[in-house]
C-alpha cells in the first residue's frame, strides 16, 4: 500500500498547512513524501544544495506577477532585452518537468513543490544579480496567492484580513527590489487565452469558470506585503505597457 503523507498538526489552519512559511518547513514536507514520490526526493536534493538566506547582488531584481494571458511573457522578454538583463522563471527549469506530478497531489505537497522552486530560484537570482539586472516571471507571490485563493472558499470578503501573516514574504527567502502585478480586463484576458489556444492548467480552467476564484487570486496579490505588488494595467499596447514598466523600474530600482 502506498504511504500517504502524515496529516498536519492539530489546530493548524488550512492555510498554514498548505503554505510552508520557510525553507525548513518545505524540506520537512518533501522528506515526508519522498518515499512515495521519488521526484520529491529529487527536488529535495536540489534544494539541499542551495545555501540558506541568499543575498542579492548589486543589480536590480524585478518580478512580474499576474494571471495567465496578462502579458507576462511578452513584457518580461521585452524588459530583459531593453535592460540587457537575465530572465528567470518560476518554477525553475531544473524542476519544472515535474509540475504535472505535483499538481495532482494534495495542497500541502503541491505548494511545497512550488515553494521549493522559489528557494532554488533564489540561488539563481543571487548569482545572476551580481552580473546583470534580473527579470523574473513569477516568484513567491504566485505561490501564496494561488494557495490562499484555493484554500479559502467564497468571495473576497472571506479571505484572511489584510495584514494577516499569510500575506508576508518569508523571512529566509531572497527579496526582489520590485514586484509588478500585470492586470487586464477579465473579458480581454479570456480573449487572449482563446487566441493562444493552449491547453489550460487546472487552475487556469478554474480562473475562467469561477469569477470568485479569480477575484480571490487578484485580491490576494494586492494584499501581499514586504514587498507589495505595484499594479500595472497591461491592457494598452505592448509599447505602452513596456514604457510604463520601465518608468517604474527606473523609479524604484538603481539600474
Amino acid at each position: 500500500m502506498l504511504r500517504r503523507c502524515p496529516p498536519a498538526p492539530p489546530g493548524s489552519s488550512p492555510l498554514r498547512r498548505a503554505l510552508p512559511p520557510a525553507a525548513p518547513a518545505v524540506r520537512h514536507r518533501l522528506r515526508e513524501c519522498a518515499a512515495r514520490i521519488p521526484e520529491a526526493g529529487a527536488v529535495l536534493d536540489l534544494l539541499e544544495k542551495c545555501p540558506e538566506n541568499q543575498k542579492k547582488g548589486s543589480f536590480p531584481v524585478v518580478v512580474f506577477e499576474g494571471l495567465d494571458a496578462t502579458g507576462k511573457t511578452t513584457v518580461t522578454q521585452s524588459v530583459k532585452d531593453t535592460l540587457n538583463g537575465i530572465l528567470l522563471t518560476s518554477p525553475p527549469p531544473c524542476i519544472s518537468q515535474w509540475r504535472t506530478i505535483f499538481d495532482d497531489e494534495p495542497a500541502p505537497i503541491k505548494r511545497a513543490f512550488y515553494a521549493a522552486g522559489n528557494y532554488i530560484l533564489a540561488s539563481e537570482i543571487a548569482k545572476a544579480s551580481t552580473q546583470a539586472s534580473v527579470i523574473i516571471d513569477r516568484y513567491w507571490h504566485s505561490t501564496a496567492a494561488y494557495t490562499i485563493a484555493t484554500e479559502i472558499n467564497g468571495a473576497v470578503q472571506d479571505l484572511p484580513p489584510a495584514h494577516d501573516e499569510v500575506y508576508q514574504w518569508p523571512e529566509d527567502l531572497l527579496k526582489p527590489d520590485l514586484v509588478l502585478l500585470l492586470t487586464v480586463d477579465p473579458e480581454e484576458r479570456v480573449r487572449r487565452l482563446q487566441r493562444r489556444g493552449l491547453e489550460k492548467t487546472k487552475e487556469e480552467a478554474e480562473l475562467e469558470a469561477n469569477c470568485l476564484f479569480r477575484q480571490r487570486v487578484e485580491e490576494s496579490y494586492r494584499r501581499m506585503v514586504n514587498p507589495a505588488c505595484q499594479e500595472v494595467d497591461a491592457s494598452p499596447s505592448k509599447e505602452e505597457v513596456l514604457k510604463t514598466v520601465l518608468q517604474l523600474i527606473k523609479k524604484h530600482c538603481a539600474t
